[in-house]
């Protein structure tokens, strides 16, 4: 069963994914009650508080801080996979006039060599 394209979702090229979430029997009969009166689905409502609360921490200090400390752990750790890939095929590790081996050749043309 899915639910019609709301603002919130309309235009949006990313497939939704399920999220079970435990609550307590109070806190469901308040979404349900607070989605009767918005005349939303519980879902919607959800997805609603989720994307509120999100754009929240995005100019929470503290969080900010700890992306940007995620960020540059994540750039350094690209880095060195990155001279990692080079210094596997670089041009210095392979004999002189041997170039390192490809598998871009299809089977066919190599047969045809």
């Amino acid at each position: 069963m899915s639910e019609p394209a709301t603002p919130a979702t309309a235009g949006t090229q990313s497939q939704l994914k399920t999220l079970a979430v435990r609550i307590t029997e109070d806190l469901r009969a308040q979404l349900d009650v607070i989605a009767q009166l918005t005349g939303r689905s519980a879902t919607e409502e959800i997805r609603l508080a989720l994307e509120h609360w999100i754009e929240t921490m995005k100019s929470d200090p503290a969080v900010l801080t700890k992306a940007e400390k995620v960020r540059a752990e994540i750039e350094r750790e690209a880095q060195t996979r990155q001279k990692a890939i080079a210094a596997i095929f670089s041009d210095e590790g392979t004999p002189k006039g041997k170039a390192p081996s490809t598998r871009s050749t299809s089977p066919a043309k190599a047969a045809s060599s």
